[in-house]
């Protein structure tokens, strides 16, 4: 097996590639184009031999849409968070490849990526429904970043799916609880293993990976405070635990209610694990069962729908607690910037963004302020 590189034209160079047969000894060659300086294509050269060495080389004039995906979710094992590679395989190989599949890498076009976003929307989910267009929409990034990968292979010269437009996706409106709402919520969960996720959920807007994620040694009771420090990632089979997900931990400070609770709850976590030999220490998760293994991601929503479904308030995910104690925190005129750093955001316009529903009444608020202000500033003193 030997590779070398022929000169076309100025910064355009052949890549040959010599095999042989194992059977029939016969020579076999396999030709690339690539663009570039005479350095970079050595090193291309060298690549695409170690790929032949390895039994992973594809032919870039022959692979099918299908197997190119397989080769660049390889690639990206490395690139991404195990749970965003898991996403990216199931968005390629449920919805993309029954679609696109077939079609030889270099053949495709933008109309048949197109045509494949219309065959999703209509009949390409289960028992032959239609994907919901923020589906597609997903669908459309992993395709578009999958095809600029080929591109930087040399294996496109241009990425097809950057001349098309993903269907157009509508925001929802945000779903919360108020303040009432979530005083019945906190009393409906007490006594059941959800009630310290309900309250750190809705009382301190802790995501649900951080609930699980959350050890004793991150809560002090003393000077009620919070560490958020991890988050726990579920993977189709297994859970990792992984930094929050703005990158950087933050804290927050309890509410006395919470603090009350926990210190509560500890005493009988305490209990109830030296039952079956365990001594609860700080290593342990403060959200466990009771042989103090930690509640999974998946669990804590399990339990929540069923929960949450039986208890006669309108139906919400456990998300949905999170963001009903930010948009309590901005109705209340808790500063932006504030409830950002509680709630974990990496910028204060991701709050804004998200909240803007809240805003108007902030607006009329401030208004009236300014207005009553002025008026007094504007008012002539009094005389005796």
């Amino acid at each position: 097996m030997k590779g070398h590189i022929r000169e076309r034209s100025p910064g355009r160079w052949a890549i040959v590639l010599e095999t042989k047969d194992a059977q029939t000894g016969k020579r076999k060659r396999r030709w690339h184009s690539f663009k570039g300086t005479k350095r970079q294509a050595q090193i291309e050269c060298a690549r695409l031999i170690s790929e032949l060495q390895r039994g992973t080389y594809l032919e870039p004039n022959k692979m099918l849409v299908a197997a190119y995906f397989e080769h660049w979710l390889q690639h990206m094992k490395s690139q991404v968070a195990p749970r965003t590679h898991e996403r990216y395989g199931e968005l390629a190989r449920k919805n993309l490849v029954p679609l696109l599949g077939s079609t030889r890498l270099t053949q495709l076009k933008p109309a048949h990526i197109t045509s494949a976003y219309a065959s999703a929307l209509a009949s390409g989910g289960r028992d032959g429904n239609g994907l919901s267009p923020r589906t597609v929409h997903h669908c459309h990034r992993v395709l578009k970043q999958a095809l600029k990968q080929a591109v930087r292979w040399q294996m496109l010269a241009s990425n097809p799916a950057d001349a098309v437009d993903p269907p157009k996706v509508e925001r929802k409106s945000m779903q919360t609880y108020d303040t009432a709402q979530t005083a019945t919520l906190i009393d409906l969960m007490r006594d059941t293993p959800l009630f310290v996720p309900t309250l750190l959920a809705a009382l301190c807007g802790l995501r649900r990976g951080e609930i699980s994620a959350l050890q004793w040694r991150s809560i002090n009771l003393e000077t009620g405070q919070l560490a958020v420090v991890q988050s726990a990632e579920q993977l189709n089979n297994s859970v990792r635990l992984k930094e929050p997900k703005s990158g950087r931990a933050r804290t927050v400070a309890l509410p006395s209610l919470v603090i009350e609770e926990l210190k509560t709850h500890r005493i009988e976590r305490a209990e109830a694990l030296l039952k079956v030999g365990i001594r609860l220490g700080d290593e342990h998760f403060v959200c466990c069962h009771n042989d103090a293994s930690m509640m999974r991601p998946t669990y804590l929503t399990h339990e929540w729908i069923k929960r949450i479904r039986a208890s006669g308030l309108p139906v919400r995910r456990l998300h949905d607690l999170r963001h009903s104690h930010a948009t309590q925190l901005l109705a209340s005129g808790i500063h932006p910037k504030i409830a950002s750093e509680r709630l974990g955001h990496s910028k204060v316009g991701i709050t804004l963004d998200l909240y803007s529903h809240v805003m108007p009444g902030m607006q009329e608020d401030a208004a009236a302020r300014i207005d009553l202000a002025v008026r007094r500033a504007l008012a002539p003193p009094r005389t005796e």
